[in-house]
């Protein structure tokens, strides 16, 4: 039986499903009755169409990548299925059952070398959320403070919420960035290895033994500029956030310092944005003193998690090497812009706003 670490490194170094679109077609109205154009969409694991009908209405067709257990997609359905009861107006998909009523399916693939013939995985599908990425609009105060506040509210809507499979492993977990270490043999240049050495070893040091003494519940885990949309005319209001194949029981400060990791570019000071991000989250949900202590750091290790993981992967699949990549530059420039500033001095700059709003 392999370890819940082992089932998490399959995910990412399993190829994802490619049913051609026909297929998919097929597939859609045997399970859902429902007919309707196919467009894929990226995704790093799991194979993502869009179905659009003949009266414009759209929804999300996951194809989960052959090494997900079932019980996490159980877990990610019934997060979202909690936040639809508990916070109606949060903007998030809402799962479509089946003609049977069941809330996923399932699909036998061809040949998988990684896991053996006739690979049975699971599929499902959910409400398409109509905005635009906030990746393709300018950035604005308002628009990263609005941020702040969402996550905040997804996070207060998911305290209460558990499920046996949220505290599956998962590579992309900051707080478990220790894991990685022998990924840093996967960096060939020099200078660069040296920086990431230096953020793993300051990880290992001063944030690992703290995490036994912070909050923890289920977390988004993937929240950035990819992931949230806005109105098309009004980029500071936020219309939907998507992508909950990142989805964990972990610290709860991790959430919000993966979040700020994603506001470093887009303004001459690098901690502008995403000081305001976590003032505006901490307005809504206050950290504690401790979280405020470590969250720079996991900024830090964000980054981090994300050039090991990208470079490693990009090796692995070259043909998807466009989409695993496109955090990395960023990731590699915000650890530059931190190696030269003590973890007292990146905390205050990231806590600017907090402070601030502490003193008024």
């Amino acid at each position: 039986m392999m370890s819940e670490h082992t089932i998490e490194a399959a995910a990412l170094s399993t190829a994802v499903p490619s049913f051609a679109l026909d297929e998919v077609r097929a597939l859609v109205g045997r399970l859902y009755g429902i007919d309707g154009s196919v467009k894929s969409l990226l995704g790093e694991r799991d194979q993502n169409c869009r179905i659009e009908t003949a009266d414009g209405t759209r929804y999300v067709f996951k194809i989960s990548n052959p090494s997900e257990p079932v019980a996490v997609v159980d877990f990610q359905i019934a997060a979202l299925e909690h936040m639809a009861r508990v916070s109606p107006d949060l903007p998030v998909p809402r799962v479509v059952r089946t003609l049977g009523g069941q809330s996923r399916g399932s699909v036998v693939l061809g040949d998988s070398v990684a896991l053996g013939d006739g690979v049975e995985t699971t599929v499902r599908m959910l409400t398409y959320l109509d905005g635009v990425q906030i990746k393709e609009t300018p950035r604005t105060a308002g628009q990263r403070r609005a941020m702040g506040k969402v996550l905040a509210e997804l996070n207060l809507a998911l305290r209460d919420f558990s499920h046996p499979s949220a505290t599956h492993d998962l590579l992309w977990n900051v707080s478990a960035a220790h894991r990685l270490t022998a990924k840093l043999d996967c960096i060939l240049d020099a200078p660069r290895r040296a920086l990431a050495e230096s953020f793993m070893a300051r990880f290992k040091e001063h944030v690992l033994p703290r995490l036994g003494s912070v909050r923890a519940q289920v977390i988004h885990n993937d929240y950035h500029l990819y992931n949230v949309l806005v109105a098309p005319d009004d980029h500071e209001r936020i219309v939907g956030i998507i992508d909950f194949g990142d989805m964990l029981h972990a610290p709860l400060v991790g959430e919000v310092a993966t979040a700020a990791a994603f506001h470093m570019t887009g303004s001459a000071d690098p901690f502008e944005g995403a000081a305001q991000f976590v003032g505006a989250y901490h307005a809504t949900l206050p950290l504690t003193e401790i979280e405020q202590e470590v969250v720079a750091d996991l900024m830090a290790t964000r980054h981090l998690i994300t050039a090991l993981i990208s470079e490693w992967r990009a090796a692995r699949y070259p043909e998807n090497r466009d989409y695993i990549m496109r955090h990395n530059p960023a990731a590699w420039e915000a650890l530059s812009q931190m190696a030269d500033l003590s973890r007292n001095e990146a905390r205050d700059l990231l806590l600017t706003e907090v402070r601030k709003g502490k003193s008024q």
